[in-house]
Order: structure tokens, then sequence, then C-alpha cells
């Protein structure tokens, strides 16, 4: 069994109202085991006897559609990938007093080289952006809706949804190997 950890866009958000004991049974009838949800926020983890992970997404997002009634986009990491993720600190910001509010917003494959562009041109005093692989990271020394980043149009081309790096820390010590 493989463990797993889906990253979820569109629970309990935008009216989109989930109730964490019907998305751990939604899991579950997938034949997926040990489901356990991580804050209301459409974090998931849970162990699967299929190794490809994109196909697994693929049916994750079928199911909840189908059950739901509109699009869940789903991000599936290993409990090694989140960790290394929980490690980084790609704009320095663990020293900084105060320190910036980051966040990484989990992406299906590396993004194209236009949207990176997109995303690395919103850098200013208040934002820094960054792409890595398949995680777009964005430290950000204002409030959300006080950055221009915050205030942009979102690019549409590519899908993900974001975390706030404190929670991908308690997702990464959860789904770590005991």
């Amino acid at each position: 069994m493989a463990r797993y950890v889906a990253l979820l866009r569109a629970i309990n958000v935008g009216g989109h109202v989930v109730k964490m004991e019907r998305l751990r049974a939604l899991f579950e009838a997938l034949q997926l085991t040990n489901v356990e949800t991580f804050i209301a926020s459409g974090n998931v983890l849970f162990d699967a006897a299929a190794r490809d992970a994109s196909a697994l997404e693929r049916r994750i997002e079928r199911h909840l559609e189908a059950e739901l009634g509109y699009e869940v986009a789903t991000f599936l990491r290993t409990p090694a990938e989140l960790g290394a993720l929980a490690a980084l600190d790609p704009f320095g910001t663990v020293r900084e007093t105060p320190p910036r509010k980051v966040y990484v917003t989990f992406l299906r494959e590396p993004p194209p080289t236009a949207y990176v562009a997109r995303i690395e041109s919103f850098h200013s005093d208040e934002d820094e952006l960054k792409v890595i692989g398949r995680e777009m990271w964005w430290a950000c020394r204002t409030s959300i809706v006080d950055s221009p980043f915050g205030k942009a149009k979102p690019d549409k081309t590519v899908v993900g949804t974001a975390r706030s790096i404190t929670t991908v820390r308690k997702l990464a010590a959860k789904a770590a190997p005991k």
C-alpha cells in the first residue's frame, strides 16, 4: 500500500460545503483505506493499492464530481514529497522578522514557461514568487487582499490549489511514516 495526501480544490470555499465525515466516506467508497481528513480545507490522507498517482487523481476527481455535483481538482503528493516541500525555504523567510506569509500552490505538472514568466512578473516589494517543479511558491509581506499578486486575475490555464506553508508542514508531519 502507498500513502498519499490529496490536496483538493473547491472544498469549503465558494459555497461548496462538505462535511469531513462525508469527505472521508467518499474516499472510502473508492476502496481507499486509513482515510483521515486534516482541517476542513480539503486535505485527505489515505492509503491505496494504486501506484499510478495520475490515474488515481483522475479517479478521485471523477468520483467527487459525480457525488458532489461540481469539479474538484485533486493533487496527490506522497509523504516524502510533502516532507521535501516542508523543508524548503526558497525565499529565506525562516529567519525574517516579522516573517512573510508563505503559500504553496500545488499543480498537476510543471507549468509551461509562459505561465512561469507571468507568475514571476508579479515580483514586487510585497510579493516574491517562484515556481519550483510542480509547485508555485508565494511569499507575501502584506495581506493577501492588499498584495498586487493577490489582487491579480488568476491565470486559469493552469489549475492548482494553495496551502499555507504552516499547513504544508503540519500535513507533512502527519503523513510522515511513524
